[in-house]
């Protein structure tokens, strides 16, 4: 396992499900689970010295409100940590705001590489770049995947002057 990534709650999982198609694609082997900084503290450390033992690289987290799971686990670990700051639908006033705050106002010596809020996709694709430093393979699927990109651009370009608009 490459990638470990720790929720806060179940209701995360709808968000996170872009992270886990991410890294499906690019065939990096991941797992999952639920933990919470606040319910489950005594749970947290257990899971991420395990992951370390099993080979993980990188940990993403997906946490809303007071999101203290990235901080959490960064303090455990060496291994780089990526918050994915969630919008807590009906939960909070700020919609996210205190989510990614509470990620990325982390204290000196406790890094946490903060996405935007509901940035699971680009959560994984950072991790991805991060494995890519020392795997020439995943480095290629990179290269890939951004001409890729550029390719749906231009098309959308394209179709964006067939249709009319002035160039």
């Amino acid at each position: 396992m490459s990638v470990g990534i720790i929720m806060g709650s179940d209701s995360d999982v709808p968000v996170v499900e872009k992270a886990k198609e991410v890294l499906e694609k690019f065939g990096i082997p991941f797992a999952a689970t639920i933990r919470s900084a606040h319910r489950t503290p005594y749970d947290v450390q257990p899971i991420v010295t395990d992951w370390e033992v099993r080979g993980c690289q990188v940990f993403i987290t997906a946490a809303g409100a007071a999101a203290h799971l990235a901080g959490a686990i960064a303090s455990l670990t060496d291994k780089p940590v990526i918050a994915i700051s969630l919008a807590t639908e009906n939960q909070t006033a700020v919609n996210g705001l205190d989510a990614l705050l509470s990620s990325v106002m982390m204290p000196t010596g406790i890094p946490v590489a903060t996405m935007a809020i509901n940035g699971a996709a680009n959560a994984a694709l950072f991790a991805i770049k991060i494995l890519a430093l020392n795997d020439s393979a995943i480095q290629q699927k990179l290269r890939e995947y951004r001409a890729n990109l550029v390719s749906k651009t231009r098309e959308k370009m394209e179709k964006l002057k067939e249709s009319g608009w002035p160039d």
